[in-house]
């Protein structure tokens, strides 16, 4: 019941007239600093710098920066050469992307003691950005934005259905989450990656002090309680790679649960007081983000479960108990099906893989949502959850993504999509391509 209120969130983001929101009319370009945070990336932190130097952004305006956090690989060696400003980091007890984002805004500003930065984009070594990405981001920060997050698409959705089930939750959240709160004009929610940051945040905060095993979602979280909204850039768009293997996958979303019982320990009572004090939507919605729903479902389903064992075992009739867990099962996979089916039919052109796969992967989304439920159960359970990284190994880039797209203009392949039609960038996989036939 007190989830109904996303049902609301999926009517506006369908029927809203999909408008981009206007600019103020300033077209000030600012400067930013692109922090990157990698362990042991060496076989993609490329292909994200040469996204960011192929970007229709004016280049003199961007600084990249990449904190080798812990690596045992050349990482920081590929970055370097790709033209980043590179930090190694070597802590085994203070381990996370929060402590390796803090320690790199410290060492940006040591060196850089001007503040000559407006702002800071955040991303994840596997990530890619659609070559408008920065431009966009810029259009929505003139509009007096400090926080903005952006749309969160796949390098690899077709791979299996673990990337698949990654892949579609991320595009849900971010049509029928953060763009309609965007419409409502209430606060979004960071995921992960793919957001930037005003100066101003990073100074109220005193770097990035959010290190519990989600940071983002504390991060989205403190700002709820602040007063800070967070809005979203649906123009914005930027890839990342999902997990292809069940091991990575548990691993990952065991952090996330863990994380997630750690924001609402910390943070829960005092959004709950920001709820009634300040009347605050955005704090209940946050609020209702962290509340550990699977959990409830988990207990009762596995309640339910138990029964039927316990059924079995003293040998009574049980078929009502059966009757309903199979039901409550059924109901949970017709929802998550219904969800998935209403994201991929509005965001088809945005998934990029053959129909068979966006249609197939359908049938296994729900399944991907219920192996939340032991996950969720084990997290609430185990003590000790540490942040493990996870392998990144597809090296493509946005015309690998966009095949088709791909265009050929005097015998060489241009980057899809580029205003200025200008060649790919160094890093791009048709960069030294042969010479193109025209057709």
């Amino acid at each position: 019941m007190f989830y109904s209120y996303q049902f609301v969130y999926i009517l506006v983001a369908l029927f809203h007239k999909s408008t981009p929101e206007k600019g103020n009319g300033e077209t000030h370009i600012h400067n930013y600093a692109i922090l990157i945070a990698a362990r042991n990336e060496s076989q993609v932190i490329a292909q994200l710098i040469s996204s960011i130097q192929g970007q229709s952004y004016p280049q003199d305006n961007i600084n990249i920066f990449v904190i080798a956090d812990n690596c045992t690989d050349n990482t920081a060696e590929i970055a370097r050469n790709a033209g980043a400003i590179v930090w190694e980091r070597f802590n085994k007890n203070q381990v996370g992307k929060g402590y390796a984002l803090d320690f790199l805004f410290s060492k940006i500003f040591e060196s850089y003691p001007q503040n000559q930065f407006d702002g800071f984009f955040v991303f994840d070594a596997d990530n890619l950005l659609d070559v408008n990405y920065i431009a966009e981001m810029n259009r929505i920060f003139n509009n007096g934005h400090k926080i903005i997050t952006s749309y969160r698409n796949s390098k690899n959705y077709a791979d299996n259905w673990l990337s698949a089930g990654y892949s579609l939750w991320f595009l849900r959240e971010s049509k029928y989450m953060n763009n309609a709160r965007m419409i409502l004009e209430t606060g979004c929610a960071i995921s992960g990656t793919g957001f930037l940051v005003s100066l101003d945040i990073i100074k109220e905060n005193g770097g990035w002090p959010f290190h519990l095993l989600t940071e983002d979602i504390e991060f989205s979280n403190h700002n709820a309680i602040s007063g800070n909204r967070i809005a979203y850039c649906k123009s914005a768009i930027f890839y990342d790679e999902q997990p292809t293997t069940f091991r990575q996958s548990w691993n990952q979303r065991m952090r996330w649960a863990k994380g997630f019982y750690q924001v609402f320990g910390k943070y829960g009572a005092s959004l709950i007081k920001t709820m009634f004090k300040k009347r605050s939507f955005y704090a209940f919605d946050m609020f209702m983000t962290i509340l550990p729903g699977m959990v409830l479902t988990s207990v009762t389903m596995s309640l339910n479960l138990i029964i039927i064992i316990l059924g079995l075992a003293i040998d009574f009739d049980i078929s009502s108990v059966i009757n309903l867990f199979v039901t409550s099962l059924m109901t949970l996979y017709v929802l998550l099906f219904t969800i998935g089916s209403i994201t991929v039919v509005t965001e088809w052109k945005m998934i990029h893989c053959r129909a068979f796969f966006k249609v197939a992967y359908l049938f296994t989304f729900p399944l991907f949502m219920l192996t939340y439920i032991p996950i969720a159960i084990v997290a609430m359970f185990t003590r000790r959850v540490e942040w493990k990284p996870i392998r990144h190994n597809s090296v493509t880039t946005p015309c690998g993504i966009h095949p088709k797209q791909v265009k050929i203009v005097n015998g060489e392949y241009i980057c899809p999509n580029s205003k200025s039609k200008a060649k790919c960038p160094p890093g791009c996989i048709y960069y030294n391509a042969p010479k193109a036939t025209e057709k």
